[in-house]
Protein backbone atom coordinates (compact mmCIF):
# COMPACT_ATOMS: atom_id res chain seq x y z
CA UNK A 1 0.00 0.00 0.00
CA UNK A 2 1.06 3.31 -0.70
CA UNK A 3 -0.15 5.32 2.15
CA UNK A 4 -2.92 5.02 4.39
CA UNK A 5 -3.75 8.88 2.78
CA UNK A 6 -4.28 7.12 -0.59
CA UNK A 7 -6.39 4.27 0.37
CA UNK A 8 -8.55 6.02 2.54
CA UNK A 9 -10.07 8.63 -0.61
CA UNK A 10 -10.27 4.98 -2.53
CA UNK A 11 -12.96 4.18 0.09
CA UNK A 12 -15.24 6.76 -1.39
CA UNK A 13 -13.87 6.78 -4.75
CA UNK A 14 -16.38 6.88 -8.05
CA UNK A 15 -13.76 4.09 -9.27
CA UNK A 16 -13.70 1.80 -6.62
CA UNK A 17 -17.35 2.79 -4.83
CA UNK A 18 -19.76 0.81 -6.54
CA UNK A 19 -18.44 -2.40 -7.50
CA UNK A 20 -17.42 -2.98 -3.39
CA UNK A 21 -20.89 -1.65 -2.44
CA UNK A 22 -22.67 -4.56 -5.00
CA UNK A 23 -19.88 -7.04 -2.84
CA UNK A 24 -20.58 -5.53 0.61
CA UNK A 25 -24.42 -6.16 -0.27
CA UNK A 26 -24.05 -9.59 -1.18
CA UNK A 27 -21.39 -10.97 0.49
CA UNK A 28 -22.57 -8.84 3.88
CA UNK A 29 -26.38 -10.33 3.66
CA UNK A 30 -25.09 -13.70 2.98
CA UNK A 31 -23.02 -13.78 6.25
CA UNK A 32 -25.87 -11.50 8.29
CA UNK A 33 -28.25 -14.01 7.51
CA UNK A 34 -25.29 -17.15 8.57
CA UNK A 35 -24.21 -15.02 11.57
CA UNK A 36 -27.77 -12.93 12.96
CA UNK A 37 -30.42 -15.08 11.10
CA UNK A 38 -31.63 -16.90 14.18
CA UNK A 39 -31.68 -13.98 16.35
CA UNK A 40 -34.00 -11.90 13.81
CA UNK A 41 -36.33 -15.01 13.78
CA UNK A 42 -36.66 -15.14 17.46
CA UNK A 43 -36.30 -11.19 18.29
CA UNK A 44 -33.20 -11.29 19.83
CA UNK A 45 -31.74 -9.01 18.24
CA UNK A 46 -29.99 -6.22 20.77
CA UNK A 47 -27.97 -3.22 20.07
CA UNK A 48 -24.68 -5.55 20.38
CA UNK A 49 -26.00 -7.54 17.65
CA UNK A 50 -27.25 -4.73 15.41
CA UNK A 51 -22.93 -3.10 15.75
CA UNK A 52 -21.81 -6.77 14.38
CA UNK A 53 -24.11 -6.84 12.13
CA UNK A 54 -23.26 -3.27 10.79
CA UNK A 55 -19.62 -4.73 10.35
CA UNK A 56 -20.72 -7.63 8.84
CA UNK A 57 -20.83 -5.42 5.54
CA UNK A 58 -18.40 -3.00 6.49
CA UNK A 59 -15.64 -5.86 6.34
CA UNK A 60 -16.47 -6.89 2.81
CA UNK A 61 -16.82 -3.28 1.42
CA UNK A 62 -13.27 -2.62 3.07
CA UNK A 63 -11.56 -5.92 1.35
CA UNK A 64 -12.99 -4.89 -1.70
CA UNK A 65 -11.84 -1.52 -1.80
CA UNK A 66 -8.54 -3.05 -0.65
CA UNK A 67 -8.29 -5.30 -3.50
CA UNK A 68 -9.22 -2.55 -6.52
CA UNK A 69 -6.51 -0.32 -4.90
CA UNK A 70 -4.15 -2.45 -4.85
CA UNK A 71 -4.84 -4.28 -8.57
CA UNK A 72 -4.78 -0.65 -9.51
CA UNK A 73 -1.37 0.31 -8.20
CA UNK A 74 0.23 -3.13 -9.59
CA UNK A 75 -0.74 -2.29 -12.83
Amino acid sequence: MKSPRQFSQCLIHPEFSPTALKVALVVGSALFVINQGSAVITGQMNRQRWLAAGITYIVPYLVNIHGQYVSKIRH
